[in-house]
């Protein structure tokens, strides 16, 4: 491994996202994306891997895969994982914990496989192993092969660093962020939600319209990592302001999570093209301006509440929606097609399900309404 060594990079992403992920990674410029079980791959060197992290909104978490090697015993994993050339990415004074996973191969016990490389990595390169690491080293055997990768994200992607208010079964940026592309929202015109909780869906679509990138505000595991360049990764960040009439519209129920989204947009630097207000669903009204986009997370009987109340409050959203908002687009999240269905709205065939929460969820879209 050189400083200017090519790697595998794996995105990763909810199942049911891959290849929405995949458009944004081919959109950023990232070499030949390529959609897998669970994310995507794609090919690069540690500038790459930052700029990953700094710039995908779909991304969950980037795991750089360093080498593989045969095992078809834990004698033949101790000598190889020993001679692997960890000192070109870790460093021997950061902490490291080690992941292991075994499928369909001769080495089944994933305790013992970690009790192996854990030993190389401390005699032979002499860090320090701690189980509450940021810093992460995989191990995937399968089919007898040991794959090496490290986590260079540390704590999700999407823990954006700004969002210190979380509402109930709140929706994770990354997936809003993907949610918001199939809906085919592209930073120009306006979204409003009208079941805002946190406000993630609003921040999020006022981010992607002021072009700021995703982490800016956090830090990441590979900053302590042997091959990181603090001054090439400074030169990689953007200082955007997001400036302009307001365009972003979040609304609920809840005063607090009026409080809390409006705070968390201040923190994300997004105050002045987002407004956020007190709102009951039937006094939802279009802003003044060209149609846009409706995007909304509603509660479903699985996560929120009971189901059976529920189909009162769909319907009166799409009721809504329908009346008022000629010309706009939906999107709607839920587990429950039912719910979906009691909005009348004349929803367009569905991509895959989407694992998000335990659940399996649907993104639901309609064309522009008549």
């Amino acid at each position: 491994m050189t400083e200017d060594a090519r790697y595998s990079i794996f995105l990763a992403t909810a199942p049911g996202l891959e290849a929405a992920l995949a458009q944004e990674a081919a959109a950023r410029g990232f070499a030949e994306p390529r959609a897998v079980a669970g994310g995507v791959e794609v090919a690069g060197g540690w500038a790459d891997v930052w700029r990953a992290n700094l710039e995908l909104r779909g991304a969950g978490r980037v795991l750089v895969r360093l080498g593989a090697f045969r095992a078809m015993h834990l004698a033949q994993l101790d000598k190889r994982a020993r001679k692997f050339p960890w000192g070109d990415v870790l460093r021997r004074d950061v902490p490291v914990r080690v992941e292991v996973t075994c499928r369909k191969s001769k080495i089944y016990h994933a305790k013992a496989a970690a009790e192996r490389v854990e030993r190389a990595l401390v005699e032979e390169l002499g860090v320090t192993l701690s189980p509450e690491a940021e810093l992460v080293v995989k191990v995937r055997i399968e089919d007898d092969l040991c794959t090496i990768s490290v986590d260079s994200s540390g704590a999700a992607l999407h823990r954006r660093g700004h969002k210190e208010f979380v509402g109930k079964a709140p929706m994770r940026e990354n997936l809003a962020a993907l949610f918001l592309a199939e809906c085919g929202f592209d930073g120009t015109g306006p979204v409003v939600d009208p079941m805002c909780g946190s406000g993630t869906f609003v921040i999020e679509a006022a981010e992607v319209s002021a072009g700021m990138q995703p982490g800016r505000s956090r830090r990441f595991a590979f900053e302590d990592l042997a091959s990181f360049d603090a001054g090439a990764f400074a030169a990689m960040k953007r200082d955007v302001t997001a400036e302009g009439p307001v365009r972003f519209f979040g609304y609920d129920r809840d005063d607090g999570a009026i409080r809390g989204a409006q705070a968390n947009g201040e923190r994300a630097g997004v105050s002045g093209v987002t407004a956020f207000a007190r709102a009951a669903i039937s006094d939802l009204q279009p802003p003044e301006g060209p149609p846009g986009l409706v995007m909304v997370n509603p509660p479903y009987g699985a996560r929120v509440g009971n189901r059976k109340l529920l189909f009162s409050l769909y319907g009166t959203l799409g009721k809504v929606l329908a009346e008022r908002f000629s010309g706009w687009r939906v999107g709607l999240v839920t587990s429950d097609a039912g719910l979906a269905k009691a909005t009348g709205l004349p929803w367009v065939p569905q991509g895959k399900a989407v694992s998000f929460g335990g659940l399996k969820v649907h993104l639901w879209r309609t064309d522009a309404l008549p």
